[in-house]
Formats: structure tokens, C-alpha cells, sequence
């Protein structure tokens, strides 16, 4: 075997390179960087305020970088659009569900996938099989997909029927439709608590387990202890720390800035 390909290290599903963003005199992000590789878990902490939002959309692409570089799977996409982004096999989910108010929940899965052909009158005219394929791959997937959230039976229903924490499960199985490499939550135990909490945690964990990079922002402490290999804490647009989530926890710099609003 090739001695440089035995010793190379496999690549992160994404690294973020000293990537700066400012608006104005509001910096969002002060030279970034991060990785999140295959099969981990990571928690992005830290006090209101402190970019982790900014970050997020930073690497999926509703905002440019003043600064840096971001890979996915090896790809630099910082200059590319959302969509490109979303192929390459990056998923989000938003702190406020943002379903398609007027579609159904099968609906609003059904729309998701990276991979659809697409249609048109002509593939229409000659009942094209690949399309034919793809369809019913995607309703499969969906109806698997609200099983696994726990509202399969309420496949025709509108988002506005469901409570908080369901929207919150809609809008994972809505993620999850792209089998994406990386996974990025924004706030998912935010009004979660019960069977829809544990229903969470079990699909995040199990997305882990398939091989996705999964990376939590989350103010629920206890959450980010049970399930991350590891955390991230950010305050003022900055990188701070990284480590067991307990570690950090017992730094007392950090605790007074997560709690105390302090200045860093």
C-alpha cells in the first residue's frame, strides 16, 4: 500500500478555515475556524449572541464570509449558493420551525430531496422511468421518514396542526429526507421535552451512527453532555475553548460568560 495513502487522514466533512464576517461595526465571526468529521457530535455553546447562528449560516450559505475558507467533504463552497451547498450533502434545521404552511407534512418532505430529477412536459409525455424511480423513492423515504418522528398518522395534516416540538421533529425528518454527510441543529430541545425529547435524542444519535457530522447549537447543557463527542464554546464571534462538555463547564472564564454575561 501506498505509504502517503495509508497515512492520510480521512477528510472532515467540514472545516471551516479562519472565517471572518462583520456587518458593519458587528463582528459575527472573528477568524473561525472549525471541523467536524464523520460520526461526531459536537456542541457549538455559548451565551446569546455569540455568532453560533452566524455560524451555521456562514457554512450552508445565507451569508458570504468577509474572510476564510469552508469545505464540505473536501469541496470549497464558500462562494457557492444554498442549494449547491445542500447537494454536496449539508442539511440544517432553523431555532423557529419554518415548514410550508400550506403543504401537507408529506408534502413538505416531498419537496426536500437533493437528489430528484426534476420533471417537465417532456419527460411527462414519454412517462419517463427514472422519474417514475425517483418518486416513489421519495415517497418511501417520507412516509419512513414521519414514521420515524412519530407522525406517519398524521402524514395529510398542516404544520399548523401540530404543537411546537412536532414542528421541530417535521422539520428533522424534512433535513434527513437528503441522507446528508453533516447535520446542523439550531436550537432542536427548544420547547422539547418528553417522548419528543427522547425521540430526538435517539435520531440524532443514530444519525451519528450512519456517519453524518452532527453539530448542536444548544443552550440545553445537559442535552450537548449526553450526546457530544465534544464542545464548542463561542463568545463575541470568537472560538474560546473545545472540549468534554464538563471540562469546559468547570473553566470558570467561560461559565461567567455563558451565565453571567460577562465580557470577554
Amino acid at each position: 500500500m501506498n505509504e502517503n495513502l495509508a497515512s492520510a487522514e480521512p477528510t472532515a466533512t467540514i472545516r471551516v478555515d479562519v472565517v471572518s464576517k462583520r456587518f458593519g461595526g458587528v463582528v459575527v465571526a472573528d477568524a473561525v475556524s472549525l471541523q467536524l468529521d464523520p460520526g461526531e457530535i459536537v456542541g457549538l455553546i455559548g451565551p446569546n449572541g455569540a455568532g453560533k447562528t452566524s455560524l451555521f449560516n456562514l457554512i450552508t450559505g445565507t451569508i458570504a464570509p468577509d474572510a476564510g475558507q469552508i469545505r464540505i467533504n473536501g469541496r470549497r463552497v464558500e462562494r457557492l449558493p444554498v442549494h449547491r451547498r445542500a447537494r454536496f450533502g449539508l442539511a440544517r434545521t432553523w431555532q423557529h420551525a419554518r415548514p410550508f404552511t400550506s403543504l401537507s407534512l408529506l408534502d413538505n418532505l416531498l419537496i426536500a430531496p437533493r437528489d430528484y430529477p426534476g420533471d417537465g412536459l417532456l419527460r411527462a409525455l414519454i412517462a419517463d422511468r427514472g422519474l417514475r424511480r425517483a418518486e416513489v423513492a421519495a415517497y418511501r423515504r417520507a412516509l419512513e421518514l414521519l414514521e420515524r418522528v412519530g407522525l406517519a398518522e398524521r402524514r395529510a395534516a398542516l404544520p399548523s396542526e401540530l404543537s411546537y416540538g412536532q414542528q421541530k421533529l417535521l422539520g428533522i425528518a424534512r433535513a434527513l429526507m437528503n441522507r446528508c454527510d453533516c447535520l446542523l441543529l439550531d436550537e432542536p430541545m427548544a420547547g422539547v421535552e418528553g417522548r419528543t425529547y427522547d425521540r430526538m435524542r435517539e435520531i440524532v444519535t443514530a444519525e451519528a451512527r450512519r456517519g453524518a457530522a452532527v453539530c448542536i447549537v444548544e443552550h440545553n447543557v445537559s442535552f450537548i453532555r449526553d450526546l457530544c463527542t465534544r464542545a464548542v464554546f463561542m463568545a463575541s464571534g470568537r472560538v474560546l475553548a473545545s472540549g468534554p462538555v464538563d471540562e469546559l463547564m468547570r473553566d470558570r472564564r467561560l461559565t461567567e460568560l455563558y451565565f453571567g454575561g460577562a465580557v470577554v
